[in-house]
């Protein structure tokens, strides 16, 4: 009889693990795969589309990342787009809770970086590395890029002003698009590019020059939140935690943004 109980103790026990691993596993290999639609801020580009693949390689769920600056992405949800996850500026994502299109409580600040230059690769570099050597560089140019709707390109443009260079640079300025400026630079159609460092990351043909002198720094930081028109929203809210667990992060600080979890 004790040996009949020890085998049903064993039994039981055996079928308690085969449980819990069946909860484990299926809670990152879904039985069922979903298709999440992501729309993101130019800015964070590099780091959503390594951090997305690396979603999709341990969840085998699929997702979609289309691109394109913050207030464009902003227009495009506020107009009723379907989205699953927003990844954002975090004053613009706020925008988007404000007008009930993103989950308030799905917010997940997951990085930040600073406004960096580059130029194209192989041409004489030039010295960024305090505010007076900035100056010079950006008067000795013939142009220089910015994104002309980005939160990088803005506060670049302000920046000019306060630097008391405003009216020589004026024509030097080539605003450009969000989706196209670093290249512009890599194919010499601009000789420098002035935007939010990790930007720059991965294009080649440019050669980067570091980030602004820190007296003349911002941080421009990045945000992921859940559209509330998601179908998915479980699987959703998975991949904005995501962004903040340690293989996110690993991928953040290889690109030069700073991870941030609160």
């Amino acid at each position: 009889m004790p040996n009949m109980i020890k085998k049903i103790n064993k039994i039981n026990a055996l079928k308690c693990l085969a449980v819990f691993g069946i909860l484990f596993w299926s809670s990152y290999f879904p039985a069922q795969a979903v298709q999440l639609k992501v729309l993101s801020g130019n800015g964070s580009r590099p780091a959503v589309i390594e951090i997305c693949k690396a979603f999709e390689a341990l969840t085998g769920h699929q997702v979609i990342v289309e691109f394109a600056v913050n207030p464009k992405v902003r227009e495009r949800v506020d107009g009723g787009e379907y989205v699953d996850v927003v990844v954002l500026n975090p004053p613009v994502l706020d925008q988007l809770i404000t007008s009930k299109r993103v989950v308030p409580e799905s917010k997940t600040p997951f990085g930040r970086i600073g406004v960096g230059a580059a130029i194209k690769a192989g041409a004489p570099t030039l010295d960024i590395s305090n505010p007076e050597a900035f100056k010079k560089s950006l008067l000795s140019v013939t142009s220089v890029a910015y994104p002309g709707d980005g939160a990088s390109g803005q506060y670049f443009v302000s920046l000019l002003s306060k630097m008391g260079i405003e009216k020589e640079m004026q024509a030097k300025l080539r605003p450009m698009s969000g989706e196209y400026n670093v290249e512009g630079v890599a194919k010499g159609e601009v000789d420098m590019i002035v935007v939010v460092a990790s930007r720059i990351y991965g294009v080649p043909g440019v050669q980067f020059l570091g980030l602004i002198p820190k007296e003349l720094q911002t941080w421009i930081g990045f945000s992921a939140g859940v559209g509330v028109s998601s179908k998915h929203s479980k699987e959703a809210e998975q991949l904005t935690q995501f962004f903040t667990q340690s293989q996110a992060t690993g991928i953040l600080k290889k690109i030069g943004i700073e991870p941030v979890n609160d």
